[in-house]
């Protein structure tokens, strides 16, 4: 029973955390060591970011449906574009990232770096371009941004956001694009994990214990996506960078006192 919770509020903080400026894998990263569970294992992982998946692909169903139904529009386009970066990042120094994220060292330093990256954008002018401004230079340095966030504590969404309203777009729709560009991401880092879980012995034992943490994990992250695109349109991000600032203060308080 306290397994099936301890997968269950992982899940939770997977879906949240996923779309949530916050970071999910720094979260994951530090839940695990606080609960002993370093050997939860690589499947585990797939299963909560297909569950992730699930909630992009419930939210922006209209989106995808259009892209599946013209797979050359310009939006199509504009995510492959944004992926390229961020796949050659994450297949260039996946061995490294792997390490730092197993070990958790540098976790504490990289909320803080998020945080910093939040309070900043959110202390500069509004950017009014909508999203059907959004061009090809936008989407490369976008997704090579998401591409950087494969530090652990780095977050995907807040520094895509960012790198969105950095380019003077609209905050709902560097909101949207960030989300609909982890698509691709969520999706390539299923089947490269995938492919790994084929060369590794399946554990069937905490199988069901990994099923309900997923459904955790999409049901969250459905209401996270929810949240974060009011939040983007009509609050601010700075309560999200003084939560990473005192997180990472903790952290690195532990490691070296």
């Amino acid at each position: 029973m306290l397994l099936l919770l301890e997968y269950i509020f992982l899940g939770i903080v997977q879906g949240l955390t996923e779309f949530l400026p916050i970071s999910s894998t720094g979260h994951l990263v530090l839940f695990r060591k606080l609960f002993g569970l370093d050997e939860i294992g690589l499947l585990f992982d797939t299963m909560l970011h297909f569950g992730t998946l699930i909630a992009v692909i419930i939210v922006f169903w209209p989106e995808i449906r259009q892209l599946i139904a013209n797979p050359t529009s310009k939006l199509a386009r504009l995510l492959i574009v944004g992926t390229i970066p961020t796949a050659v990042i994450g297949l260039a120094f996946e061995d490294y990232f792997e390490e730092i994220s197993r070990t958790g060292v540098t976790i504490g330093w990289e909320f803080l770096a998020t945080g910093i990256i939040l309070w900043t954008v959110e202390s500069m002018p509004k950017g009014h371009r909508r999203f059907g401004q959004i061009n090809y230079t936008d989407a490369l340095i976008i997704g090579t941004l998401q591409g950087a966030a494969i530090l652990p504590a780095i977050s995907r969404s807040g520094l895509t956001i960012a790198g969105s309203l950095l380019r003077g777009i609209d905050r709902a729709d560097a909101a949207r694009f960030s989300f609909l560009l982890s698509l691709p991401a969520i999706l390539g880092a299923c089947a490269l994990q995938t492919v790994k879980l084929t060369q590794n012995p399946l554990d069937t034992a905490t199988l069901i214990p990994m099923i309900v943490g997923t459904f955790f994990a999409a049901v969250a992250g459905y209401f996270a996506i929810r949240w974060m695109l009011k939040i983007i349109s009509k609050g601010s991000m700075k309560g999200f960078a003084v939560y990473v600032w005192i997180l990472g203060g903790i952290i690195l308080g532990m490691q070296y006192l």
